[in-house]
């Protein structure tokens, strides 16, 4: 996931449900119908979520002993066996039959930098003007002189009625297309959500879209403002190995080549096509869009492979009364390993990035196993795997769901919880998505806090942490903690201080563990959150998307 260190931006919680249980009233108001916590020691559990309970395994996870936490490594199996103890510990169940852990295949692919990229006249050159890649197994991967085609956004989206492939067949041709969706450089149009990125708008979407529709080839143009981070960003990102889950199809239904252009490049190839880009991209914005370019586009990506294991650990309280249904919790483990060619420290340890959201998790389980009676509905903790390769841990177990899909009421996600101390607001991320941020407007206000916006909508954070998988099945998920009002003067001196320190170590190795870090507000958003789970976990109905999210449940 592509997101700063410092605790700016918040996660949310989206809510679902068309096959679920519901009553008109509470269709009209979910929270008037939901049922307050039928456990009669709450206040007691809640008020003993403690700075020791999420300290202590904050600075295990984090230590040198863990080695960094990266997949299928020795500092895996210290992780995974310390979590297992731990859920164990708390007295709850396995959550995959008798066993913690779910087995996640994975496979990383190296392109080598060997490459070009031709089109028409032009040779671009690897990170300077293109990446390219491929998600496919073989060991090179080929466009020969494929067809230009320039589709806008590259969006298909039925419910804003946005289809820039209709009436076109881009089988065998290479699309082009902007990064982004039609809303944000066109605000005032009241297309899609304005600034506010979509899911349409993000760079894994239009490749997926683009395989959809057959594809041979898929360029995404990169401009800094509408993607939200500099073309430095896309060069050192999709270099070097790309990790994916294997498929049973060898990535065959992918397109063969993933690229991006720089600007430049982008406006060399229009000119060449005979058409400016700015005119076309102005286009792009009016509606849905398409023209072919009267070009084609050559470039082999050579690729190694590796095959390896790796694994989520998944723990389950039962519920008392309803235990097949699930509010599912998430954090991920992994972190960046170490790299043993660095002088000095070598080790990630990420403390931040997210032993934090791991620990809170650790609490968490053992405030609901302390519940009394249990929840109506199970409660799990799915701590993922392989987050910084790109969701994948969760990727795979939204695709591999070891409790159904259609049985998963909700997800709450915890990802670099804030370190900060206490704040007066609660940021989340993809506001306005689902009924899920009802249950968390009555957490926060039982706090003396408010609900905003997190910074920059633009970015499309919602899409880049692990309850974006649960989102994509439909199933509500919500992604909120510390905004950046500080509770009192005294945590706003602190904060400064803090920010000095740790500002620039996000994915470094200083982001360590430290005994002089602040960690109520860590205690204060787990609180909210767990008291969010377990009013969802003891509702009449379950949680809805509003309607104009583009996430809906399926079933």
């Amino acid at each position: 996931m592509k997101k700063m260190f410092l605790p700016l931006l918040v996660p949310t919680l989206l809510g679902v449900s068309a096959c679920t249980p519901s009553n008109d009233s509470a269709s009209q108001n979910p929270t008037a119908e939901k049922a307050l916590s039928a456990a009669s020691n709450f206040d007691s559990v809640y008020n003993s979520i403690s700075d020791s309970d999420i300290r202590e395994p904050l600075k295990i996870l984090s230590s040198d002993e863990f080695e960094g936490r990266l997949p299928t490594t020795e500092g895996e199996k210290k992780t995974i066996d310390y979590l297992v103890s731990e859920f164990t510990k708390a007295g709850l169940k396995p959550g995959n039959g008798d066993s913690f852990l779910q087995k996640v295949a994975l496979m990383e692919i190296t392109a080598s930098s060997d490459m070009t990229m031709t089109i028409g006249d032009n040779n671009f050159v690897y990170k300077e003007d293109m990446v390219a890649s491929s998600k496919r197994e073989q060991a090179a991967v080929s466009l020969e002189e494929s067809e230009l085609v320039f589709v806008g956004y590259g969006v298909n989206a039925p419910e804003y009625d946005w289809n820039d492939y209709e009436g076109l067949d881009v089988k065998g041709k290479t699309v082009v297309m902007l990064i982004n969706d039609p809303g944000f450089e066109n605000p005032d149009s009241g297309k899609f959500q304005g600034t506010t990125m979509t899911y349409y708008g993000r760079w894994s979407y239009k490749y997926e879209e683009a395989s959809r529709q057959g594809a041979a080839g898929a360029i995404i143009v990169h401009e800094t403002a509408p993607a939200s981070y500099g073309w430095s960003v896309v060069a050192n990102s999709w270099s070097g190995p790309q990790y994916g889950l294997v498929s049973a199809d060898k990535g065959a239904s992918r397109v063969a080549v993933e690229g991006w252009l720089t600007l430049d490049a982008a406006k060399k190839v229009f000119a060449d096509a005979g058409l400016d880009f700015d005119t076309e991209k102005a286009n792009a914005m009016k509606g849905p869009y398409n023209k072919a370019m009267d070009l084609k586009a050559s470039v082999t990506v050579k690729n190694t492979f590796k095959k390896s294991e790796s694994n989520n650990v998944i723990a389950t309280l039962p519920g008392a009364k309803f235990p097949d249904e699930h509010i599912i919790y998430t954090a991920h483990w992994d972190h960046l390993g170490k790299d043993e060619s660095k002088e000095g420290d070598q080790i990630y340890n990420g403390a931040h990035d997210n032993a934090t959201g791991t620990a809170a998790m650790l609490a968490m389980a053992k405030a609901y196993s302390a519940l009394s009676p249990a929840p109506k509905r199970s409660v799990s903790f799915l701590v993922v795997t392989a987050e910084e390769q790109g969701l994948l841990g969760s990727k795979f177990y939204a695709s591999n769901p070891v409790i159904p899909i259609e049985n998963t009421v909700a997800n709450i996600n915890m990802d670099a919880m804030n370190v900060l101390g206490k704040t007066k607001n609660v940021a989340v991320v993809g506001m306005g998505k689902s009924e899920m941020e009802d249950y968390l407007q009555d957490a926060a206000v039982k706090q003396g806090r408010t609900l905003t916006q997190e910074d920059r909508p633009e970015a499309g954070y919602y899409y880049r942490s692990d309850h974006f998988s649960f989102a994509k099945q439909g199933v509500p998920a919500l992604y909120a903690e510390g905004g950046n009002e500080p509770a009192d003067e005294e945590t706003a001196k602190y904060r400064k201080r803090m920010n000095v320190i740790v500002t620039g170590c996000y994915h470094q190795v200083c982001d360590q563990y430290r005994d002089d870090w602040d960690l109520s507000g860590i205690v204060q958003d787990t609180q909210m959150l767990f008291d969010v789970g377990v009013n969802v976990a003891n509702a009449d109905a379950w949680p809805k998307w509003n309607e104009a999210s583009e996430f809906q449940r399926q079933n």
